[in-house]
């Protein structure tokens, strides 16, 4: 790495969203061939920072410097004329195009667009960096991967030499996050630049050269890798000492609680999203989920919350003297009517589990409008739980009335856990429950959880981070392609196998 040439530079950079600010005055450099890893909690402006970067926002204050010169990116077009290029963690991609296509899309060349030369161009880079794709092949055929691949090759078929990577391995095995972490290696050799904002902070220590650290919009520090360690990077991000540990304390008397036989679910479309689920989850213990991208994952807990139709199958809620209700063909009302106290935190925090136009206490009214003894909603305890969830999960926002939407997506997460969780549910269905949350956030989030799992609820845990459902789940089910690939006991699973299991190399169900 040439720690004397910076590429990027950053200068008093400052970004206000009325009375909010994002950034205030930060001060940033980025070296030739190097990968900085981007740090801080949710909240603290590291995307907003980006997004300047890469021309989405422009800067109330401040100058950015690329190689040396004072520049201006006020749209994407600019970052991409000066070699900049943003891997976004939402993929922006037609389905329905090859890959070639994808790539192409937008540009002007002179002579007019030529799919086989452009082909060509794309194997090059493939060939140069050690990535597996096929030009020709559709979107809507490829794996997650295989998106964030084609989406990274669109940048540097723009020749871009600045690479920023947005929470790049959210939705990948671990052979897939290690196939990643050996093309972004072989692009620091070849002199690019890499920016990552992660959370994952063992991914940190192993792929970048050095971190920098943002706290409320604030640049703090920064420190090269080989010199940090979890506690440090984290102690900084928070701004004092945090304690980073995840306990999987020994299930109380399990019972049977949700018992799934036979699932099958189809889309709408007629796709089979479940095929033959059979599986049961405990009280008293954490049932992890593991799969990647699309696997069936938000179909199955959709389909247990009485959202989604299954097929064929049934979905029973187990009571404490073993009498079972047939949950399927109800909806989450009928559900509640039978008795049946569940929670469930989706996947779309957003479109279905807030509504971005109510504020804090309005969306906590969502849960508990119908508690009201009279015409009028009671508006003391959704306001007060509001309030008690910001203190608890430390929710950064202006005030109880301010819409959901104008919070970072970790906070809007924050929100949407709290609410859950606090209406004391007997079964707990969490769809990527720490999706977008800073490390701080997310063990607050475990230890909340594991308090569920002390209080007798089960807790069906759909998770992203094979290390986190290694260390937090009392058992793993692995899904694949919609089917069961494995059942493996959390202690003593291995991070390599329950990932092939993903992948459908390994297989096989464990007596746990």
């Amino acid at each position: 790495m040439d720690n004397k040439t910076p590429v990027l530079q950053l200068r008093n950079i400052t970004k206000r969203f009325g009375d909010i600010t994002a950034n205030e005055k930060v001060d940033l450099d980025v070296y030739k061939g190097e990968i900085l890893a981007l740090l801080g909690e949710n909240g603290s402006g590291k995307t907003t920072l980006m997004n300047m970067i890469s021309g989405i926002y422009f800067p109330d204050e401040g100058e950015i410097l690329v190689n040396g010169r004072q520049v201006a990116i006020s749209k994407p077009e600019d970052a991409f004329e000066l070699g900049i290029g943003m891997i976004h963690q939402h993929f922006k991609l037609v389905d329905v195009l090859t890959a070639t296509e994808n790539i192409i899309l937008g540009l002007k060349e002179k002579g007019g667009l030529d799919l086989k030369n452009a082909a060509k161009k794309i194997r090059q880079i493939c060939d140069t960096y050690g990535f597996e794709i096929d030009p020709a092949q559709k979107i809507y055929n490829m794996s997650v991967s295989q998106k964030q691949t084609v989406e990274i090759v669109k940048v540097l078929y723009r020749n871009a030499d600045i690479l920023i990577l947005d929470e790049p391995t959210a939705v990948l095995t671990p052979q897939e996050t290690e196939k990643l972490f050996q093309v972004l290696r072989n692009m620091k050799r070849d002199g690019k630049s890499v920016i990552i904002i992660t959370h994952k902070m063992n991914e940190v220590l192993e792929i970048s050269d050095r971190v920098a650290i943002l706290r409320k919009g604030r640049y703090i520090c920064d420190m090269e890798t080989k010199n940090a360690n979890v506690q440090e990077l984290t102690d900084a991000m928070v701004g004092h000492s945090v304690t980073l540990n995840i306990d999987r304390p020994e299930p109380l008397d399990p019972k049977p609680r949700i018992l799934v036989e036979h699932l099958t679910v189809k889309s709408q479309d007629g796709v089979t999203k479940l095929n033959d689920i059979s599986f049961e989850a405990r009280s008293g213990e954490i049932l992890g989920i593991a799969g990647i991208a699309g696997s069936g994952q938000k179909e199955l807990l959709e389909a247990i919350a009485g959202l989604q139709p299954a097929e064929n199958g049934h979905v029973y809620f187990v009571e404490d003297n073993g009498e079972k209700e047939d949950l399927i063909g109800m909806d989450p009302l009928k559900i509640a009517a039978k008795g049946v106290s569940l929670s469930f935190v989706p996947e779309d925090r957003l479109g279905m589990g807030l509504v971005g136009n109510m504020d804090l206490a309005e969306n906590m009214m969502l849960r508990s409008f119908r508690r009201g003894k009279s015409v009028f909603t009671d508006r003391k305890y959704p306001y007060d739980l509001a309030e008690h969830v910001v203190k608890e999960l430390d929710v950064n926002t202006p005030s109880i009335a301010t819409p959901v939407r104008k919070l970072s997506g970790g906070n809007v997460q924050k929100v949407l856990v709290g609410r859950e969780i606090s209406s004391a549910p007997m079964v707990l269905l969490t769809a990527y429950a720490v999706r977008g949350l800073d490390i701080n956030s997310s063990y607050t989030i475990y230890d909340l959880i594991n308090r569920q799992k002390k209080n007798g609820v089960a807790v069906v845990y759909v998770g992203e981070d094979l290390d986190v459902l290694l260390e937090l789940c009392d058992r793993i089910l692995v899904l694949c392609d919609g089917k069961v690939s494995g059942l493996v006991d959390g202690k003593n699973a291995v991070k390599n196998e329950v990932g092939l299991m993903m992948t459908k190399v390994g297989g096989g169900a464990a007596n746990v």
